[in-house]
């Protein structure tokens, strides 16, 4: 089975896209014999990036995520440490570590145990903290850590999370609960109720405060599919304040706009509590391109860049050829979130994902 591995360099003045295709079985074992999912991205940055640890912003993004798919690398020390060394060597700078993922934390978490939760896995080989410790030893390093909030609002309809609290999830029109994705079948949170916007605030701030990591990072999950937003709490709030009922159609305009504001609004007041905790955490997203991600998952990450909620921005740009690719990075929003951030010259890496990543049509 071949692979390729894409690469693009660009400045905001100007770009150049250089294309390396390697077979993936051959090179994986001299390029990456560790298991990480390495996503193709678009990395911008606004205005008001500084790392925590860093004295200058980044000039460059390298990132590497780590799923729970890398579970043997991130329970055992040796390996890790092995693993950080050669990213090191790679010339990577920032490592995204799973640590919410199908309704589970991969930490020790009083949050989730309060909730009767149990944590999916988070000690390794000698009993040590395995996010704990991919901090401390990447830090040694020179790397920065950010931890990555994966699954959002989204989790698996058999998982506690989603068994013990049945009152906060969000249903379709004709009143079912899931959908299916990359991810298999999964229920959404819903992102209008206070108690789930409670709870996945604690969990941020718990990351936050209990870790000396590098900001924090949500990715398209931390939105809500459109056919969703249909359950009796969101009804009776939507027609509270609109005086109406919402419309059936599911892409209506004012429908969509009144759900993505409230997941904005939401998103502005999670920005507010991590700085006020730790004013230099990277508050990092990394949606799907802009179109989709709004009207396919009330996801308005443009207005989030316009109101400072993102200090980075990595936008997912799955396509097949360079000219599709090309295409989306050159939309409008691309270009104004590009000169927000016009007055430094900066240049960006894109990294092909790995085949079991989600993707957006």
């Amino acid at each position: 089975m071949s692979g390729c591995v894409w690469i693009a360099n660009a400045s905001f003045k100007t770009m150049t896209l250089r294309i390396i295709f390697r077979n993936w079985q051959r090179s994986i074992k001299f390029f990456f014999p560790i298991l990480f999912a390495i996503s193709f991205i678009a990395v911008l940055l606004t205005n008001n990036l500084i790392p925590a640890r860093a004295q200058e912003p980044r000039q460059e993004i390298r990132g590497v995520w780590m799923t729970t798919n890398d579970k043997d690398i991130l329970r055992d020390r040796r390996k890790l440490g092995d693993a950080i060394d050669q990213l090191k060597r790679l010339n990577f700078n920032t490592i995204y570590p799973v640590v919410w993922n199908s309704g589970y934390v991969m930490y020790p978490s009083p949050v989730a145990q309060q909730r009767e939760i149990q944590p999916f896995v988070y000690r390794g080989l000698d009993g040590q903290d395995i996010i704990g410790d991919l901090i401390s030893q990447a830090h040694r390093q020179g790397l920065l850590v950010i931890p990555w909030f994966e699954f959002g609002f989204m989790a698996p309809p058999t998982s506690e999370l989603a068994l013990n609290h049945p009152d906060w999830l969000t249903q379709k029109q004709d009143g079912s609960e899931t959908s299916i994705g990359a991810g298999g079948e999964v229920v959404w949170l819903n992102p209008f109720h206070p108690e789930v916007q409670q709870f996945i605030t604690e969990l941020v701030l718990e990351i936050v405060t209990q870790y000396n990591a590098d900001g924090i990072q949500f990715d398209d999950h931390m939105s809500l599919p459109a056919e969703f937003g249909y359950d009796k709490y969101t009804v009776a709030l939507y027609t509270k304040e609109t005086k109406k009922a919402p419309p059936t159609d599911s892409q209506d305009p004012e429908w969509l706009q009144w759900r993505a504001n409230k997941i904005t609004a939401f998103m502005s007041q999670l920005n507010q509590a991590v700085k006020a905790i730790k004013p230099n955490a990277i508050f990092s997203i990394s949606p799907n391109y802009y179109e989709f991600a709004y009207k396919h998952h009330l996801q308005d990450w443009l207005n989030w860049v316009r109101l400072d909620i993102a200090d980075e921005l990595i936008v997912q740009v799955y396509r097949p050829n360079l000219e599709s690719f090309v295409d989306k990075i050159n939309r409008p929003e691309m270009t104004e979130t590009q000169k927000k951030d016009s007055h430094r010259s900066r240049h960006y890496d894109w990294f092909k994902k790995s085949p079991s990543s989600n993707t957006a049509n």
